[in-house]
């Protein structure tokens, strides 16, 4: 078994004073200013300069990080709003010219080429990528993405309903979702999709702006659309956009008669004709929804349990993060919705976010963002930040590697067998249901971007198009088309980061690849884990897998093999 520790320290600076904290734009550039004349005459010189390359490249993006975690905890606050808006407008433009001559600094350098080749390959690569990307042009463009993304964030915290006289954010709204009355779910189901509309327009016209901006950019920088740019800007060495095209038509023909097959399950199961979208989270009458928490609080102790029967390290890093109060958990009003792990580079405990309901998605949630917290204290301890900036694909690997790993764990919220296995099968349910929804918002994007100056009509007839392609024959949406339209509002990823999915269906990939291993050897499995995480972004994503016990594919016929795995797997 790996032995790790949770007992995290935050680095200690060497180049910046201890105290420093950033404020201004004058008091941060003299740092600036010196890496970039300082001589440089040996190897030995070389790597202290790229520490203290990296020490200021944590101070900064941790300032920035916890900027927008205070903002997005409390949406309704202007000052911490405008804290947020003032670094992206008045001190980030300033650091992007100065990174960019760092970078060439670093790649001219004489003993650039002494440095060990297996250790710095991927971060060099990275670097020629961020010069062959940069235009002084952009930044101002930057800075406006930086601030328009998060208004997002503000719009949907705001969103509220009432249910019995009582007020409820449409996280909290959800449980009721899961009411054995049918008539309560569809009008909770209404209300929710009626309060979305209310701001649909808004949210057109903001996603709009971003769209045209972000096609700027990737004109500013020689390509001819944002999505051709953003595959090289997020380092996409490995696969491309045929690849993706492949995993859609897999989803498609492989993964959509499963989801067919748990749906008509479910209509038997509730004994229903036709199934409605307002039907799929419920259970028969007489079964109540699984509750397995009643506050954060719970939700945190819980957890811990579950990760300390897992490996004790796991339960370690919650309760280190409890230590740092690095978490916020409770759904409320003026909270940003969504949830996320916050990795902080010079403390290295991260910070987990989220909207927690005491529903049973929020246990997943929890374990999903305790995968990512798991992922941040385990690439800690490498030399530079930018050995942490591991690829997304492999980040969510381990995030959703852990919902698995946990469900065995999970009578830790459950004190009921037939509750637990509930637990379960919907678990493996979602992790086969999910997938059309990953490759319908993946095409879209696709398409979005290869479109920029598209009208709001076609953009609707588009997602339609492509949301009827994916959507099981199952489910009977007559009636609510205008719901359906604008369904592709309520991923926050579309505003905040673009092009940031696929990775969440390449991933589940690799996580059902990690839970068959778990089943046949779990202290193996385990260590492959903790081993890849290790890791963070030094080595190439194919080499992450393998390291992992993994095979880095996502083709239509890996696609058919695990997922009929999965539906083995699932009660029948």
């Amino acid at each position: 078994m790996i032995n790790a520790s949770a007992d995290i320290r935050k680095i200690e600076r060497h180049f910046l004073p201890a105290d420093f904290q950033v404020t201004t734009w004058d008091k941060l550039e003299p740092y600036f200013k010196e890496l970039a004349e300082r001589p440089i005459g040996s190897k030995a010189a070389l790597e202290k300069w790229l520490k203290d390359c990296s020490e200021l490249e944590a101070v900064s993006s941790e300032d920035a990080c916890w900027r927008q975690v205070r903002m997005t905890c409390n949406t309704e606050s202007p000052e911490l709003r405008d804290a947020f808006n003032y670094f992206y407008t008045d001190i980030q433009p300033h650091m992007q010219p100065y990174v960019d001559i760092l970078n060439k600094k670093l790649v001219n350098c004489a003993y650039t080429e002494e440095l060990d080749k297996d250790k710095y390959f991927t971060y060099l690569r990275a670097v020629k990528k961020n010069i062959e990307l940069f235009r002084e042009e952009s930044i101002p463009l930057f800075s406006e993405l930086n601030v328009m993304q998060q208004q997002y964030g503000a719009i949907a915290g705001k969103m509220t309903i009432d249910v019995d006289g009582r007020e409820y954010t449409l996280q909290q709204a959800s449980k009721f979702l899961e009411n054995p009355d049918r008539t309560v779910r569809e009008s909770v189901h209404r209300k929710i999709n009626e309060r979305r509309l209310q701001d649909k327009d808004a949210l057109n016209d903001l996603f709009t702006q971003l769209v045209q901006k972000r096609h700027q950019v990737a004109l500013n920088a020689g390509f001819s659309n944002y999505r051709d740019y953003i595959f090289v800007d997020k380092g996409r060495f490995d696969y491309t956009k045929e690849d993706c095209f492949d995993f859609h038509e897999g989803v498609k023909k492989y993964v959509l008669p499963l989801v067919d097959i748990i749906n008509r399950k479910k209509k038997k199961k509730l004994g229903l004709d036709p199934l409605k979208p307002w039907d799929t989270e419920a259970e028969p009458e007489g079964v109540k929804p699984l509750t397995p928490f009643k506050d954060g609080k719970e939700l945190l102790q819980k957890s811990i349990e579950c990760f300390n029967r897992l490996r004790p390290f796991f339960a370690d890093c919650l309760r280190k993060m409890d230590e740092l109060k690095h978490l916020d958990l409770d759904s409320r009003k003026g909270k940003a919705p969504g949830g996320y792990n916050m990795p902080l580079s010079e403390s290295g405990a991260p910070f987990i976010f989220m909207n927690a309901a005491g529903q049973m998605h929020d246990v997943t949630t929890m374990v999903h963002e305790g995968g990512h917290a798991i992922h941040s204290f385990l690439s800690h301890p490498l030399e530079l930040a930018s050995f942490k900036e591991y690829p997304i694909e492999m980040a969510e690997v381990a995030s959703m590697s852990m919902e698995l790993f946990s469900m065995n764990y999970w009578d830790s919220f459950f004190d009921n067998a037939n509750d637990l296995a509930r637990a379960k099968e919907h678990q493996l349910e979602r992790v086969i249901t999910v997938m059309p929804w990953i490759a319908t918002i993946d095409k879209f994007q696709h398409w979005i971007y290869e479109n920029p100056f598209h009208t709001a009509e076609e953009r609707t007839s588009k997602w339609m198009e492509i949301l009827q392609e994916f959507s099981s024959t199952e489910i009977d949406f007559n009636g609510l088309e205008n719901y359906r339209q604008s369904a592709w509002q309520r991923q926050l990823h579309l505003f905040e980061v673009p092009f940031y999915y696929i990775e969440y269906g390449i991933a589940q990939l690799g996580a059902i690849g990690m839970w068959k291993q778990f089943k046949e050897n779990k202290e193996n499995a385990l260590d492959n884990y903790m081993k890849a995480l290790s890791l963070g972004g030094t080595k190439t994503l194919p080499e992450l897998y393998k390291t992992a016990g993994l095979s880095f594919n996502f083709s239509p016929t890996y696609i058919k093999e695990l997922m009929e795995f999965v539906h083995t797997e699932m009660p029948a």
